[in-house]
């Protein structure tokens, strides 16, 4: 497993003489974390993001444990010389795919978010909510183990925006780091194991991490073999899991979180039987 993402003592400002715009931030973004930044504007919250992302580097401190690392900014410029496809097939490739697999990701991709009928149209000729979606469809395509998104549901259409909260999910219970920032107090609310607030250039924590995920939930019952684990992906998507029978486990997920689950014990090896799915309101159950 790769290394934490740390932070230390790391601060950024413009020019040599420049105000400070952060400082003295200290974070360290474990594998498999969600993480939410907060903040008024301007207050240097995409400056953190770019950090993060490796666009921008500390004027002092450190970064170390650098992953692999995909990054949805802010704004897009969307008047390159590629059509939808194109741009995402050559992003592929800078990745480190093939030109096979890079298209064949850009098309899974263009569909998913429902953009595949602009899969042959000029950049400069998208609409902006079109090229949002390119956007976040260029930061998914290679799997990132580090996704950092700046305000990337901004412009989508709402099945494009569950999608990208889907493919959240996704990231985090393939043991990947998600770190996002959106005006939206509402967006992944009860997922992020923990939550910042950039105040007066400083991070400060908001809320304790692990203090467990609230609002709609699933509760999945599955049956595996009597002497099985939980598959490593399954246990990264659940908030809490009771084995009350060998090989039987009760699952509580967030609803969001619930077809990340429930693919990852179908797609098991032995499959697991799933019993029963509930939807409930709200779930209380222990943070995992």
């Amino acid at each position: 497993m790769r290394p934490d993402l740390c932070l230390q003592n790391a601060g950024r400002r413009y020019g040599l003489r420049g105000p400070w715009v952060l400082r003295g931030v200290d974070l360290t973004v474990a594998p498999g974390r969600l993480v939410r930044v907060e903040g008024a504007n301007g207050t240097g919250k995409s400056t953190l993001l770019r950090l993060l992302a490796g666009i921008d580097a500390p004027s002092e401190g450190r970064i170390t444990g650098r992953p692999r690392t995909a990054y949805v900014p802010e704004r897009f410029p969307p008047a390159l010389p590629f059509t939808a496809v194109g741009y995402l097939t050559h992003l592929g490739a800078v990745h480190g795919l093939t030109r096979t697999a890079a298209a064949r990701a850009a098309g899974e991709w263009l569909e998913r978010l429902g953009a595949a009928a602009y899969a042959g149209t000029p950049m400069a000729r998208l609409s902006k909510g079109t090229s949002q979606k390119i956007a976040v469809a260029q930061a998914l395509l290679a799997e990132p183990e580090l996704l950092v998104l700046d305000e990337a549901w901004t412009g989508l259409d709402t099945d494009a925006r569950a999608e990208l909260e889907r493919a959240v999910a996704e990231r985090t219970a393939a043991g990947g780091s998600v770190v996002f920032v959106d005006h939206d107090p509402r967006r992944l609310a009860g997922l992020p194991d923990a939550t910042y607030a950039v105040r007066d250039g400083s991070l400060v924590p908001c809320a304790a991490p692990g203090s467990g995920p609230s609002g709609p939930h699933v509760t999945v019952v599955a049956q595996g073999p009597p002497d099985g684990r939980l598959p490593e992906d399954a246990h990264r998507a659940v908030a809490s899991a009771e084995e009350t029978t060998p090989g039987t486990y009760r699952l509580a997920v967030p609803a969001s979180r619930s077809d990340v689950l429930l693919r990852a014990l179908l797609t098991a090896r032995p499959p697991w039987h799933v019993v029963s799915v509930e939807q409930r309101a709200d779930t209380p159950g222990s943070p995992r």
